[in-house]
């Protein structure tokens, strides 16, 4: 597998950079932040990412995509990642649309991908409830058979860009046991169905997420994503495409923080020279750099492998999002500590990069989680 890009890949990439150092600098979202913002993304940028063929990246052409996979979109994302651009790209995006595009029948896609991708819908995925930390198959919520179709009841956390969408794919029982990988079946709420409720919560790193309550929401058998009781294994393959995205997301905010713990060494003076000459920051740096770069060669295969539909494709994406949980908190730790006590402003953005960084390490499982994961996986 080589780890390089092609050039292609390379005009991705510093399209990305460009446009976003142009319409998303960090003090957007800082004002998106102060201002209160109920989405906390905005809906015309999100339109725009869509005008330059983004949102399409993984997405096959007969759906309207461009026909590329994750080794393309996580460049895009690491873009995102390095502004905090909070656009629902490394969310509903890699979550809800390509839920859709692996699962969906073909009247549900023709409805809702084409609006997805040109950034006029949006369409998240409920997948995790109260106490199930990161056990994708530990779901209570319930679909009980009513006339032709089913009756959802249950409560779903932490659903991210779920404030504002314009529907919910829920995993809900429709047979067997918590734990059970068969009997999970998905089902797609739109956001004005009777007995849903979607209350935002409130996170660290200011994202948009929310508390979705279903009661009584009744589905009919045209809003099934996939095949009745199969929704286990599909949401397993939805949240290893989303932890890869969310990874590359992750890389970006790193190699962003460490740019500025970089510029901060050479600008900052103490004893009459710049804080950048003194060994023991050299040391702590080059190590973070080293972290750094072993995520995104970790990132980069991950996403080929799973474009590939590689066996040990799991594997990486657990290597993947081990590595980039432990890189990121670095970075940002090391960022605030190198400020000093002007770190923990909030005049400064290292703080912005903390709080992303230990809210993206607890997302779709921790670096414990995953190192876990991984030795699981590979028989250990």
């Amino acid at each position: 597998m080589q780890l390089v890009l092609t050039e292609d890949q390379e005009l991705i990439a510093a399209t990305a950079r460009d446009f976003l150092a142009a319409n998303s600098p960090v003090a957007r979202f800082r004002a998106l932040r102060d201002a209160g913002d109920p989405l906390g993304y905005s809906p015309a940028l999100l339109r725009e990412m869509a005008g330059l063929g983004w949102l399409g990246i993984p997405f096959d052409e007969k759906d309207g995509g461009a026909g590329l996979g994750l080794a393309e979109l996580v460049l895009v994302v690491e873009a995102l990642g390095r502004k905090l651009a909070p656009e629902p790209i490394a969310g509903a995006l890699s979550m809800g649309g390509i839920a859709l595009a692996l699962g969906g029948s073909a009247p549900l896609k023709a409805a809702w991908l084409p609006a997805i991708l040109e950034g006029e819908k949006v369409v998240a995925l409920a997948h995790q409830e109260p106490g199930s930390r990161y056990d994708l198959l530990r779901i209570e919520t319930r679909a009980e058979a009513k006339g032709q179709g089913h009756s959802l009841s249950g409560t779903k956390v932490q659903v991210l860009d779920a404030v504002g969408a314009d529907a919910v794919i829920v995993p809900a029982r429709t047979s067997g046991a918590v734990g059970d990988r068969d009997g999970i079946t998905l089902f797609l709420v739109e956001k004005n169905a009777p007995g849903l409720t979607v209350e935002r919560q409130l996170r660290v790193d200011h994202r948009n997420a929310a508390l979705v309550r279903l009661d009584g929401v009744v589905c009919a058998p045209a809003s099934i994503v996939g095949g009745i009781g199969e929704g286990g294994r599909l949401v397993e393959a939805v949240i290893d495409r989303a932890t890869v995205v969310l990874a590359a997301e992750m890389l970006g905010g790193m190699s962003e923080v460490f740019d500025l713990t970089l510029e901060y060494l050479k600008t900052r003076e103490q004893f009459g020279v710049p804080i950048g000459s003194f060994q023991a920051l050299q040391h702590r740096a080059a190590r973070l750099y080293m972290a750094i770069e072993l995520a995104r060669s970790s990132v980069m295969a991950a996403a080929r492998s799973v474009d590939a539909g590689e066996a040990e494709a799991a594997k990486l994406v657990s290597l993947a999002k081990a590595r980039a949980s432990d890189a990121y908190v670095q970075a940002a730790n090391e960022a605030v500590q190198i400020y000093g006590g002007v770190g923990m402003t909030d005049e400064y953005d290292v703080g912005f990069y903390m709080k992303r960084a230990r809210a993206s390490e607890l997302t779709f499982g921790d670096a414990a989680y995953h190192r876990q994961r991984w030795a699981r996986l590979a028989g250990y």
